[in-house]
């Protein structure tokens, strides 16, 4: 780690996964050595990437192991694709196997319009993957503070995340200015308007009502702190069974994570492994994106497909509060912000019905100012958004 202050805005994924983990720590999964690149793109004359835009691998922070996920926002705006999709949810399902945690640096525009179908069912299997990795005990870690933001099906997967950590920057939204202006008109919202854009979906914002719990300034090192810390927090005891009452092993759902037939190899360099575990991530042939097989097991112990390995809990005997009474209370709180700000016509309208004396004041106010504002004034959530 440099002591020299890193924009996490301005760096790219690579950059923001070196700042984050422990130096030399990062071994990546199917990397640009692989070329598992898009197979749409070349029909719209679009260039691809070798690592299709997202970096995946294991790593240690403070010497503990975890998975990383980051997206390269500078690669069509970090949008999920077909192979983008895959490479996320087999790090996820490689996490509840293993029962390692994992911090998902998210910088992306939603879903590529050139892969719709696809990407659409990549979103809804990482959020299923997130989902039951933190009922198997595993913490999903967010980090949001890119320049595409975390707009569409990213904003909907970062909502299902354990903690969510965000900077300024971070802009949170399933639907992004541009498309709101386009449905609704320039008199409803100007997507040119920057300071609305970022009182609206901004970080502070999302703070401050509830949909991000840590916010940070934009500082690779502050990121890493903040992680380090969510990753640390106590867990909340969780019954599996009463917080996902019809959980059971992919392999009993037919064409559960498929991603339109996939038949694009994801294996990781001869089966790959992650600190000794020999985790596969292929799809067809020894597990399959296509078909709800893709084989994660964990040196003959664990496995998703087999439903053989145990919920984790991450040594603390403890797991993540993610539950159907959680759910139910942070519907109401859904329900009641709706009654209680619905009729604010701007986010200042919203922060001085918190409370705030001057929130005119709070786009401007540093980091630290803001930080100790929103411990006075955020809305409380419900481990859920």
């Amino acid at each position: 780690m440099s002591d020299i202050r890193q924009s996490w805005y301005e760096a790219g994924a690579r950059e923001r996964i070196a700042a984050l983990v422990d130096s030399g720590s990062f071994a990546e999964f199917v990397g640009p050595e692989r070329r598992e690149t898009s197979p749409h793109l070349g029909i719209f004359d679009l260039p691809a990437q070798f690592d299709d835009g997202i970096v995946v691998g294991s790593a240690t922070l403070d010497g503990t192991p975890i998975l990383v996920a980051a997206q390269e926002g500078r690669f069509m705006g970090g949008a999920f694709g077909e192979v983008h999709g895959a490479k996320l949810t087999g790090l996820l399902r490689a996490a509840k196997a293993l029962g390692r945690d994992v911090v998902i640096a998210f910088d992306t525009g939603g879903v590529r319009l050139q892969e719709a179908n696809a990407g659409e069912i990549a979103i809804a299997e990482i959020m299923r993957a997130v989902v039951e990795a933190r009922i198997a005990g595993v913490r999903v870690v967010g980090l949001i503070g890119g320049r595409a933001g975390c707009y569409g099906g990213g904003g909907l997967i970062a909502g299902c995340c354990s903690t969510l950590i965000v900077s300024e920057q971070g802009r949170i939204s399933v639907t992004g200015p541009e498309v709101i202006e386009t449905n609704m008109g320039v008199e409803e919202f100007d997507s040119r308007d920057r300071a609305l854009v970022w009182r609206t979906m901004g970080g502070k914002h999302r703070t401050l009502i509830g949909g991000a719990d840590v916010f940070v300034d934009d500082d690779a090192a502050a990121f890493r702190d903040a992680a380090r810390a969510a990753l640390a927090q106590s867990a909340r005891p969780l019954s599996v069974r009463s917080a996902y009452p019809h959980s059971f092993a992919l392999s009993e759902v037919e064409g559960l994570g498929s991603i339109d037939g996939a038949s694009t190899s994801l294996s990781t360099n001869g089966g790959g492994s992650i600190d000794g575990a020999s985790t596969s991530l292929s799809t067809n042939g020894g597990g399959s994106i296509g078909g709800a097989s893709t084989s994660l097991s964990t040196n003959g112990g664990g496995s998703i497909d087999g439903a053989s390995t145990a919920p984790s809990t991450n040594g603390s005997g403890e797991r993540p509060g993610l539950d159907l009474d959680t759910l139910a209370a942070e519907q109401a709180r859904l329900e009641r912000r709706i009654a209680r700000f619905g009729d604010a016509a701007d986010a200042t309208d919203i922060w001085q019905a918190l409370g705030i004396d001057d929130p005119k004041a709070v786009p401007d106010m540093p980091a630290t100012a803001f930080a100790t504002l929103a411990a006075q004034y955020r809305e409380s959530a419900d481990d859920a958004r």
